[in-house]
């Protein structure tokens, strides 16, 4: 069964994950032209404004593929649509229905109006920005944690606690497939070419299958502890896996080798985010910052300050603007009391 991040201690492992002892980790030859152009930008843009969003914490964070609306999940059990305008998100909707925590969203991969939801009362739903209404509900065997959209659109897979993947057909929405997996699944991906997906695991693996097969392919032994999380890159150049020892590994997508770990955090990495030009990685644990990384080398190009653990981070498809959310408490009246707040950093510092 998926263990949440929060449970697990800092890291007692430092460099020794897979990668540390690569050649290129101790050499350094100064920031990259890239670097400096971005910390410039950064420099005059790196004001965070939180939306008040939900009456619970936020799990989920994520943007339309064009960039115009931000999605929310929450432990209040709705999700939430906002629209961005220059400078701030606007809260367009909210949208009810399920009878348990949203754990995860996603948005399709091409159409701009549809997105999924994942909750632990045992169901998906397809919603549509354009009605603002649920326009499939499908019923699963689990408590929902993981969801995802296949890249050519057709096909939804979501992930319970049971560790049981159920593949289904975006169309028609019924399910297509079903694998029980015999380790605790953590974080479910399709490659950007849609013909091998992905698993984290919790014995630090990396499990590989093809697709639409679903024959194993590869077992990657990527950590030392569980492995929680994995991004691809929209380049397809590289994928990204977080795990407990609060290490982030990069890998080559097509040589399957660990090619650079970054290790600036001290807790467990619980979310990935490339941005829109595969250039930089945003990680982030209970570090009371979320790490924004050059991917070429590894080397810090930022840093984003919060207050409390962060749970989600998502890059906007376009843009260097970085939507997230903490584990916030509403400070003003209980200190117990969840804010349910998104945050956008990359605003510019006179906005």
């Amino acid at each position: 069964m998926a263990i949440p991040a929060a449970s697990m201690g800092p890291s007692a492992l430092g460099q020794s994950g897979p990668g540390s002892m690569a050649p290129w980790c101790s050499v350094n030859s100064g920031p990259t032209r890239y670097v400096l152009g971005m910390q410039e930008l950064f420099r005059g843009h790196s004001k965070t404004r939180e939306f008040p969003a939900h009456s619970a914490k936020v799990h989920s964070v994520a943007w339309s593929c064009d960039g115009r609306r931000l999605a929310s999940g929450s432990f209040d059990k709705t999700a939430s649509v906002f629209l961005l305008e220059k400078d701030r998100l606007v809260k367009e909707n909210n949208y009810r229905g399920h009878g348990d925590s949203v754990d995860q969203l996603c948005w399709h991969p091409s159409n701009p109006d549809l997105f999924v939801t994942a909750s632990g009362d045992k169901t998906i739903r397809i919603w549509d920005v354009r009605t603002t209404k649920c326009i499939a509900t499908v019923n699963t065997k689990g408590e929902n944690i993981n969801i995802c959209w296949s890249p050519d659109g057709q096909t939804i897979a979501v992930g319970n606690k049971d560790d049981v993947v159920t593949f289904i057909d975006a169309k028609t929405h019924r399910s297509k497939a079903e694998e029980q997996f015999k380790f605790e699944v953590n974080e479910i991906s399709w490659n950007n070419d849609n013909n091998m997906f992905f698993l984290t695991n919790g014995n630090g693996c990396i499990n590989i299958l093809s697709y639409p097969e679903l024959k194993p392919v590869q077992s990657i032994n990527a950590h030392p502890s569980n492995c929680i999380c994995i991004k691809f890159d929209p380049m397809g150049k590289y994928f990204a896996t977080g795990s407990a020892d609060a290490l982030v590994s990069l890998w080559d997508v097509d040589e399957l080798v660990c090619v650079r770990c970054f290790s600036r955090l001290d807790w467990p990495v619980r979310t990935l985010s490339f941005s829109h030009d595969g250039k930089m990685l945003a990680s982030a644990s209970e570090d009371h910052f979320i790490d924004i990384a050059e991917v070429e080398t590894g080397d810090k190009l930022w840093e984003v300050q919060c207050e409390s653990p962060t749970f989600t981070v998502a890059w906007h498809p376009k843009r260097p603007l970085l939507a997230f959310a903490c584990d916030d408490k509403d400070g003003k009246y209980d200190s117990s009391r969840e804010a349910g707040t998104v945050k956008l950093f990359g605003l510019p510092n006179d906005s």
